[in-house]
């Protein structure tokens, strides 16, 4: 038996399924729970921006088009917005913090690595964080979905509300800020990607 796709899970949503609204949680939580804790950088700004976007879909106050694109994209551009509009209200932005529930977008990639390199992995993943906190909202957007959630140039534009050439030049600036912001870390020996 195949797993049902977004669309067919929403309509099961609207039609009042609670496993299936249970299914997409589980299916989109994650990715959108990474995308706003890298861009906030604030764990618990993430988890209510989420918790936003899962209840403004269950209550249909926001006006999803499928003839418009994919949900997943319309998800992503919700939890962007959400996010944009927290930063606004706090006019600041949080550096990031541990995510003690353990639920963190920018993880360790080898558990069974020897201690020495998990605290060396950590610490380039901590200035990681960093360096993308200081990065302008709109350069972090598309750095984060191309980058980290292997998003197209078509898809970010979507989601962003902005054209092809926007998305490949705010990536290229994206990268090039990062790269300076990390540069003293690469010069010290960490292996930051």
């Amino acid at each position: 038996m195949t797993e049902p796709d977004d669309l067919q899970l929403l309509r099961a949503i609207r039609q009042g399924d609670a496993k299936a609204f249970q299914s997409l949680y589980r299916r989109h939580r994650s990715g959108l729970y990474g995308f706003a804790l890298l861009h906030s950088g604030a764990p618990e700004v993430a988890a209510d921006v989420v918790q936003d976007v899962f209840m403004g879909l269950l209550n249909d106050s926001y006006a999803f088009d499928p003839l418009k694109g994919m949900l997943a994209n319309f998800l992503y551009g919700v939890t962007r917005n959400l996010v944009l509009r927290h930063a606004r209200q706090n006019e600041r932005w949080v550096q990031p913090e541990d995510d003690e529930d353990g639920d963190d977008a920018l993880a360790p990639a080898d558990e069974d690595a020897e201690p020495l390199a998990r605290l060396l992995d950590a610490e380039a993943l901590e200035h990681l964080r960093r360096a993308l906190a200081r990065l302008s909202p709109l350069l972090r957007d598309v750095l984060i979905l191309f980058e980290l959630h292997e998003l197209s140039y078509q898809e970010i534009a979507a989601i962003c509300q902005l054209e092809i050439g926007t998305v490949r030049s705010r990536l290229s600036r994206g990268r090039a800020a990062l790269s300076t912001a990390l540069a003293p870390y690469r010069r010290i020996g960490l292996h930051i990607a």
